[in-house]
Parts: structure tokens; C-alpha cells; sequence
């Protein structure tokens, strides 16, 4: 398992984290972590966006689902059986977005543990045919912010992107409008979500370097802008 995460995530990607310091050398970290990280994320973007058109079909038939519900409150069975036949009728699957999230953790995880140990360059993580930067990593963001360090306002800023992008996508999430248990637990998550996970978001980023709440804020507000442009494009998009 080892083997396959270096080989496939956390060496091409400390490669080309490396490739990017020589080839940019007058770029801080902070610059050189965007660029990456908006490489990354563009990469991802095919799988993400089938997970975002999912969300946004399954918002356009949760009246539908909603009928059903209440059709079939009382026959649990027959309930599931419509339900399936509606994602099969609209051509939904409402368990791509799982699938893309469980693709994402290891690329997630990868950028981590690299932006992690800026500014140290680990030569043993390095291909033969790239070269150590000869230059000393400027971690200094913009010459403001030290990346090296924790920030306070790379923190909050990670915790009001992560506010942002849950309030975007929010949109296109069906909110239960039942009384079962289900439906009052659903919509207590998704409350709690909206407003804890921005919070959560804060103290981890602040425990540790600033520059891994600059992967978080660079990667949230990409996920704004690919959500608005898919919306705006909805109708020229296929899943």
C-alpha cells in the first residue's frame, strides 16, 4: 500500500511541487502552493464535476422523492424499490460523490504531508532528472505572511472559505422536509456542518504551518468557482 501511494500520489506530486520551485524561482512558497494546488484540483476536475451535476439533479427531483415518501411512508420496502427507479428513470446515482471524495483523500493526504515540511526539500524523494532548488524557498506569502509559521489569518481566511464553498454547494443539496427521524437528523447535520466544519477548520489550520491553511483557502475558493461555472454552464453539461 505503501509503494502505491509514493508511486502514484505523494512522489509525482513532490516532484512536481520541486519542479515548479526551479522553475519559478523568483515565486515564494505561498505562490508556488497555489499553482500546485490549482494543477491538482484541475486534474480532479472531471470527477468533481460529475459529483457536482449529481448534487444538482438530485436537488431537481427531491419534490419527487419527497411524493414518494409520503406515498410510502408506511411501506418502507416498496419506498426504496420507487426511490431506485426514480435514480434509474432520471439517471442519477446519488453515490458518485462518495466515490469521488474516496478518490480525492490520498491526492488530499499527499499535499498534506508535502506542504507539511516546506521549506525542507527531501532529496530522496527526488527523480533523477530533477534538481534540488540551488536557491534558499522563500516562505515569506506576498512578503506578509510567514508560511512557515502559524497564522492567525491564514486560519481565520481558511475558515471563511470553508464557510463559503459549504454555503454554495448547499444550494444544490435537497433539504428533508419530513418529520421522521431521518429527515430531523438529516437537516440537524447539515446545519451543524455549515457552521461547525468552518470552526473545526480554524484550529487545525492555526495548529500547524500557514501554509497548509493556504492549500485549504486556495482549494476552497476553487471550489466555489467550479460550482458557479457549473451552474452557470448546467445546461451545456452532461453527466
Amino acid at each position: 500500500m505503501s509503494f502505491l501511494y509514493h508511486t502514484f500520489f505523494f512522489d509525482p506530486l513532490y516532484n512536481l511541487l520541486v519542479l515548479l520551485f526551479n522553475v519559478l524561482p523568483w515565486a515564494d512558497a505561498g505562490i508556488i502552493v497555489i499553482i500546485l494546488t490549482i494543477i491538482v484540483r484541475l486534474i480532479l476536475y472531471p470527477m468533481s464535476r460529475k459529483a457536482s451535476l449529481t448534487q444538482i439533479k438530485m436537488a431537481s427531483i427531491s419534490p419527487k422523492m419527497e411524493q414518494i415518501k409520503e406515498k410510502y411512508k408506511n411501506k418502507p420496502e416498496e419506498q426504496a424499490r420507487q426511490t431506485l427507479e426514480l435514480y434509474r428513470t432520471e439517471g442519477v446515482n446519488p453515490f458518485s460523490g462518495i466515490l469521488v471524495i474516496l478518490l480525492q483523500l490520498p491526492l488530499i493526504f499527499a499535499l498534506y504531508r508535502i506542504f507539511l515540511h516546506l521549506p525542507e526539500v527531501d532529496p530522496s524523494f527526488i527523480y533523477s532528472f530533477i534538481t534540488v532548488p540551488s536557491h534558499v524557498i522563500n516562505t515569506t506569502f506576498l512578503g506578509l505572511v510567514d508560511l512557515s509559521a502559524k497564522s492567525i489569518l491564514i486560519a481565520i481566511l481558511a475558515g471563511v472559505t470553508t464557510y463559503l464553498q459549504f454555503y454554495v454547494m448547499s444550494k444544490n443539496q435537497p433539504v428533508p422536509k419530513g418529520d421522521s427521524f431521518g429527515d430531523n437528523l438529516s437537516r440537524n447535520m447539515q446545519t451543524q456542518a455549515k457552521y461547525f466544519l468552518p470552526i473545526i477548520m480554524f484550529f487545525v489550520t492555526y495548529t500547524v504551518s500557514g501554509v497548509i491553511g493556504l492549500y485549504f483557502i486556495t482549494t476552497n475558493l476553487f471550489g466555489v468557482a467550479q460550482e458557479l461555472f457549473i451552474r452557470r454552464n448546467i445546461k451545456n453539461l452532461k453527466v
